[in-house]
């Protein structure tokens, strides 16, 4: 009887329930793959949208902190000794822009610097306070305790700054590093894990885990790929996936990644390093994509006239403070024509390139010899404003005469069709410019110009 009963309960048993039975199985393997799968490419793109958005910020907004601290600190110095009014205008100038990134720093959703941001507020607040102090102290011909001042409290707060600047930088990179082991090891461990629960269910047997391993095991191999050649520093591999889901837009974060990343390192290999601005391989390469599209573009070749003359005379530092003051002037005048596809760079010394569309580039060029004689002046003493030139030394070392400093911009235009390389256009723009500069003050020249004459 016992032994009817459980055969009885073996039929019960049948293939068609042992096949139920295995494709709930399978069923239930691939949910579970499919969601954890999910949720790691859900964790991976949250780390890609921090690193893209909260990291690299903090990173850019620190090395801009630093550079305006050294900036406050050489115009303190030279104030101290000089006792020069435009000194003490540059300093509130680089303390309003340290103010301004400053209070994007605290804005930001970046974690673990509040203590730090809060310090730094502090300081910077004693820092102007005794920036005041040592300027009333010139004032009432009191130098040496200004200096005093300024070697004491002044210094301790400065390399305090630059400290806990330097501390937030190095976090946001150590948590750059960070995060991009995580994405690392968490789409390694998602991608095992999804391959281990597909090869489960193929010993069942089922046909759909075929399909399970190559929608998401593979795109999640090549994404861990992408993390490993991205790590090594090969921005231009190729993440891109034609999908619509998470993997889609996991893949797209790594492209965004890949490309902020390349684009960093580029800057910090061209930029120039006094004003920041793209330098001749930027230049070279965005001439180039305009150049290639056929459409009308201009190149305004910028320089300015005697400066030589004023940077021996006036010192290397104060020539670096011009240099950085002309390009403010250049960035200014872009950011007011309004056109994001307007491009300003920085060849080196005191040459500059605009490039844009005619006529916006005609336009834009003109405001700036409009406005640059009232802004240069500044760095000249009164009486050399007053004179309207100085005395300094020429190539030879005779004393002379020199005018105050001038820009010339010589611009040349094309579609395409005169020019068939960056080269040939800034060769072009070169030779007009030695032309501009046979004539007197500021000017900014065509070749429309060049052929009326």
């Amino acid at each position: 009887m016992d032994i009817r009963r459980i055969r009885g309960m073996g039929m019960k048993l049948t293939i068609y329930r042992k096949l139920l039975l295995i494709y709930l199985a399978m069923v239930f393997l691939t949910v579970l793959a499919s969601a954890y799968a999910i949720f790691s490419l859900q964790q991976l793109n949250e780390l890609a949208y921090r690193i893209i958005n909260e990291d690299f910020a903090v990173v850019d907004q620190s090395k801009s902190l630093l550079d305006t601290l050294i900036a406050r600190e050489s115009a303190e110095k030279r104030y101290l000794i000089l006792r020069d009014p435009t000194l003490e205008e540059i300093y509130w100038s680089r303390s309003r822009e340290f103010s301004r990134i400053f209070a994007q720093m605290q804005k930001s959703q970046f974690s673990g610097i509040e203590t730090t941001i809060s310090r730094l507020a502090l300081l910077h607040g004693q820092y102007e306070t005794l920036f005041s102090q040592e300027v009333g102290l010139v004032q009432g011909n009191q130098t040496e305790d200004a200096q005093v001042l300024s070697e004491g409290p002044g210094k301790k707060a400065i390399d305090e700054m630059a400290l806990l600047v330097r501390a937030v930088q190095k976090k946001a990179e150590g948590d750059i590093d960070a995060r991009m082991n995580r994405i690392k090891v968490q789409s390694l461990r998602a991608s095992r894990l999804t391959v281990v629960l597909s090869l489960v269910s193929l010993v069942v047997g089922i046909l759909l885990v075929l399909l399970v391993t190559y929608n998401i095991s593979r795109p999640l191999r090549r994404l861990e790929k992408a993390t490993a050649v991205i790590a090594e520093g090969k921005f231009d591999y190729d993440v891109r996936l034609n999908r619509d889901d998470e993997i889609g837009s996991l893949a797209r974060a790594f492209s965004v990644m890949a490309r902020r990343l390349k684009i960093l390192e580029e800057r910090n290999l061209d930029a120039s390093p006094l004003t920041g601005l793209p330098g001749n391989l930027a230049i070279e390469r965005e001439l180039g994509k305009r150049l290639q599209a056929k459409k009308p573009v201009s190149l305004c070749h910028v320089d300015l006239d005697d400066f030589k003359p004023f940077a021996d005379q006036y010192g290397y530092a104060w020539g670096s403070e011009v240099i950085k003051e002309v390009a403010l002037l250049l960035i200014a005048e872009l950011k007011e024509a309004g056109a994001k596809e307007d491009f300003v760079g920085h060849i080196g010394g005191d040459d500059f390139v605009i490039i844009s569309v005619p006529p916006r580039a005609e336009e834009i060029c003109r405001r700036i010899v409009a406005g640059f004689d009232g802004r240069i002046r500044k760095f000249y003493t009164e009486e050399d404003r007053k004179q309207g030139f100085f005395i300094g030394k020429d190539r030879k070392g005779v004393r002379q005469k020199f005018p105050l400093i001038s820009v010339t911009i010589a611009i040349v235009t094309d579609d395409g069709a005169r020019f068939q390389n960056p080269l040939a256009m800034a060769e072009a723009a070169a030779q007009l410019k030695e032309y501009a500069k046979t004539l007197p003050g500021s000017n900014c020249v065509t070749e429309k110009d060049v052929r009326k004459t």
